[in-house]
């Protein structure tokens, strides 16, 4: 094998999470922190030209808006319940990781899709469904020590037949596997991700905005009590925690972007609806170990 055709491993380490969004090319992602701690995280990224493998890790609790690359198929495997999700570009997911979170997924891109016959119409209903199999946790497992051998070794195997093995160990997984959830539980999982949804979509459309939990919940266009159940079963917290640590987010990315001659803490918590700059400072501190006068000192640098 060649030079220029041989595999090559690109690893990122990452101390924010936007910096896990800039690792992970082709995805349309939007993340925020959502427990206490420095964040660290980790891509692996392999491209087999058509088939790609991503790892990812990560420290914290992390709310993950994403979709999938375009016209691709990807198979997503969730290491901390060993649980597969497959996924396309029109499967738009929400949700809110554990901490120190593992994930291994095989995404097969648009010509591979179309070349090898694996129309998205014929697997309607496996899409964000929690897919169990026997095999999950021994193929997730395989495919991470296929990463760290290929970023060691001097004698990698063919493109072509790790491209062609991913294939096969795929589809049998997904031939093998079973919905976890019985119909109501679909149901009611798709019922409560769709509340979370309308709500992740009226924060990326107006980022600025502040409302109260009666407001969300006309956003969400339901009621407060089935929007609380939706964040507590899908997000594990009340929508109101769910508001303030978002709001923290956005003045922690506003806090980097800029720089100590381009604005104040005050003016930035201020921006985000935090009136009492010694409460600010303190709810920031505590969910990323840091005060805001730091993170504005490091921005832009």
């Amino acid at each position: 094998m060649t030079a220029s055709t041989a595999l090559q491993v690109q690893a990122f380490n990452t101390f924010d999470v936007a910096d896990q969004i800039r690792a992970t090319p082709g995805w349309v992602q939007h993340y925020q922190q959502m427990s206490p701690g420095h964040f660290a995280g980790q891509v692996r990224y392999l491209d087999l030209q058509g088939v790609q493998i991503y790892e990812e890790c990560m420290n914290t609790r992390v709310e993950q808006n994403f979709s999938a690359p375009e016209d691709s198929l990807a198979f997503c495997f969730d290491r901390s319940d060993n649980v597969l999700y497959l996924l396309n570009g029109e499967s738009r997911n929400i949700w809110i990781t554990p901490e120190n979170y593992q994930e291994i997924a095989v995404v097969f891109g648009p010509e591979f899709v179309r070349g090898h016959g694996l129309d998205a119409q014929r697997l309607d209903g496996l899409f964000l469904a929690p897919l169990n199999c026997g095999q999950n946790a021994l193929f997730s497992r395989w495919l991470s020590t296929t990463l760290t051998r290929l970023s060691q070794t001097l004698d990698p195997p063919s493109r072509e037949a790790l491209t062609q093995q991913l294939l096969d160990d795929c589809l049998f997984i997904l031939d093998n596997a079973c919905v976890r959830l019985d119909g109501g539980g679909l149901r009611r999982r798709a019922e409560e991700r769709a509340i979370m949804q309308r709500v992740a979509e009226w924060a990326a459309d107006g980022p600025e905005d502040s409302l109260n939990l009666l407001e969300l919940s006309q956003v969400a266009g339901v009621s407060l009590r089935q929007l609380q159940g939706a964040f507590r079963a899908f997000a594990g917290m009340a929508p109101t925690q769910w508001l303030r640590l978002r709001r923290l987010n956005s003045a922690h990315r506003e806090l980097l972007s800029r720089g100590p001659d381009e604005t104040t803490v005050a003016e930035v918590a201020m921006r985000w609806s935090f009136w009492h700059l010694g409460r600010f400072s303190s709810s920031y501190r505590a969910l990323f170990k840091e005060l805001p006068s730091e993170t504005l000192r490091r921005g832009q640098r």
